[in-house]
């Protein structure tokens, strides 16, 4: 499965002086790397590929580490889930661009 997710704090001293909250993001960047499951972060979301239970974890501890930040988390989340098929953070974009390319 891949999980792209965004996790961001509210209520509290979170956010910097022009209203970004990039510390507490790099917290929960920091966990999902150091998950070693495939990841990649965009300006917006973060995604991670692995099994449920191990991609669940990452995202909760994400969202935990988020939560030092402020009394309130906001995470939204997204899950493409299709059992067998692994290697898909990368399969699924290099299918885009062969299609692109045609």
């Amino acid at each position: 499965m891949i999980v792209a997710f965004s996790v961001a704090p509210s209520g509290g001293p979170s956010a910097s002086s022009d209203g970004s909250v990039h510390d507490a993001v790099a917290a929960a960047v920091r966990i999902v790397r150091e998950s070693g499951l495939p990841n990649r972060t965009s300006s917006m979301f973060t995604e991670v590929e692995g099994e449920w239970d191990e991609v669940m974890d990452v995202v909760k501890r994400a969202t935990e580490a988020v939560g030092e930040y402020g009394t309130r988390v906001s995470l939204v989340l997204k899950a493409d889930i299709r059992p067998g098929h692994t290697g898909e953070i990368d399969g699924k974009l290099e299918r885009l661009e062969a299609a692109l390319g045609d």
